[in-house]
């Protein structure tokens, strides 16, 4: 780690790091996959699915960024370069044998529901350690998950 004058401790710092860099992993990953469903939708719904996932794909990507100044914030070196992505993630692969726009929404739905469980969880980890403020980063990227998960299954939802 890197000398900083942040007074947290160099355990809650060095707790926080790792934490903090799991998500930015899956962060990265996920917003990879989004991209993947933007490029590659079909159907009647193209473009509505693929403005909208190319929207949430750049909110998972600013959300990515405040995981990894968080982690240079309390003194460690952010890694998100796309191959540590792909070792570190815990977001499940997307599938490439999908075009269908219903289909694209549900891996999508799936993968963002997945990142907004591991988020609350980090919530958590980071309060029972002592550091609020990235608890509250993860509370901040928790609210914006659920959102984005709403417009997505909103999608999933219309013939019920």
């Amino acid at each position: 780690m890197y000398k900083t004058r942040n007074d947290l401790s160099a355990n809650i710092r060095e707790q926080s790091i790792a934490l903090l860099q799991k998500r930015l992993a899956d962060a990265v990953d996920l917003f990879t996959q989004i991209k993947q469903a933007h490029w590659n939708v079909k159907g009647p719904n193209f473009i509505a699915l693929h403005e909208l996932f190319d929207a949430v794909a750049q909110i998972v990507e600013d959300q990515g960024d405040l995981l990894a100044e968080r982690i240079t914030a309390l003194g460690g070196r952010a890694d998100g370069t796309a191959r540590v992505a792909a070792k570190q993630s815990a977001v499940a692969e997307f599938p490439f044998d999908i075009t269908t726009g219903v289909a694209h929404v549900a891996a999508v739905a799936d993968r963002l529901g997945a990142f907004g469980a591991s988020v609350r969880a980090a919530i958590d980890s980071a309060a029972q350690f002592g550091d609020a403020d990235t608890a509250d980063i993860f509370t901040e990227i928790s609210r914006e998950v659920d959102k984005q998960l709403w417009f997505i299954e909103a999608h999933l939802q219309a013939d019920k």
